[in-house]
């Protein structure tokens, strides 16, 4: 009998939670979008089917993906301070912050490729743009330094598409594939190009992310702002020689290892070897981690 009203007193709380939980979420089955939208300046063409069809997917896929879209809403109010100054600095368009969106949720992601950050570098790429990735540093996980990186390809992508659109497309793609594909079905478009299936949705993803994150209670996402996630303020501890214990560096500057590593995600190991005295700015956070008085 205790049995029995054990098991009725849990399935009674587990629905009260459900019910709680659904009552905070407004699902939306539909919402009109706007039938003209732009990337980077450039129109999108709405009126051509496919490319309606293609946007509604992502447009319903991620208005229904709630978990996700509501956490990159809420981390977006600390990562893109950081990113868009850099892009606005090297003349790339400002919606490409919503490609690292895509691309890594705007968190440090490892592909099963083995690409890594919140930009999604594969070592080679990221040597090539000169990022340091060994055994100790990857600046992968460098978020301005990641940036950079991906400017500087996006520069070079654009110099060689002439729009945006192909530029992000061949983020994605590279460049050599997407422009194949385009010389070998004589088009000059993303639109009319026929890409592999991941390529093909991919400005299609970034179009969702920047309509549903820049409206987002339109489309069912109330997050009240004292819930997003901010910037934490930090000093720059700046080293030119070898650490030899990165949990000691820590506890000498009032933290611990675990927020220098959060902080610092590209020290890639507990010490950190200097032969050549590069110097290295290590970011020490000044407040977030102290019980308020």
């Amino acid at each position: 009998m205790k049995r029995i009203l054990l098991i009725c007193f849990v399935m009674i709380i587990s629905a009260l939670y459900i019910h709680a939980t659904k009552s905070n979420i407004k699902q939306k089955a539909h919402v009109d979008y706007p039938t003209q939208m732009t990337f980077s300046g450039e129109e999108v063409p709405t009126y051509i089917a496919d490319v309606n069809e293609r946007l509604d997917r992502e447009m319903v896929t991620n208005m229904n993906y709630h978990t996700n879209t509501t956490l990159v809403i809420k981390r977006a109010n600390k990562v893109f301070p950081v990113i868009e100054p850099i892009l606005a600095k090297n003349g790339i368009p400002d919606d490409f912050k919503y490609l690292a969106v895509i691309e890594s949720s705007l968190v440090n992601a490892v592909s099963p490729a083995g690409a890594r950050g919140v930009w999604q570098f594969m070592p080679t790429t990221a040597k090539e743009k000169g990022m340091e990735v060994n055994d100790f540093i990857d600046e992968r996980y460098n978020l301005e330094k990641s940036t950079e990186a991906a400017c500087t390809y996006l520069k070079e992508a654009y110099a060689k598409f002439g729009n945006w659109t192909l530029a992000a497309a061949a983020y994605n793609g590279g460049m050599a594939g997407v422009s194949r594909q385009l010389e070998s079905q004589k088009v000059a478009s993303y639109y009319d190009v026929l890409l592999t299936e991941e390529t093909a949705r991919y400005v299609y993803r970034i179009l969702a992310l920047k309509e549903i994150m820049k409206n987002p209670q339109k489309y069912g996402f109330e997050i009240p702002e004292h819930t997003l996630y901010n910037e934490i303020p930090v000093k720059i501890v700046e080293v030119d020689s070898t650490i030899n214990d990165l949990v000691d560096f820590a506890i000498s500057q009032g933290i611990n290892y675990k927020i220098l590593k959060i902080h610092n995600p590209w020290l890639r190991d507990k010490k950190l070897p200097n032969k050549s005295g590069k110097k290295y700015q290590i970011e020490i956070p000044t407040s977030g981690y102290s019980k308020p008085k």
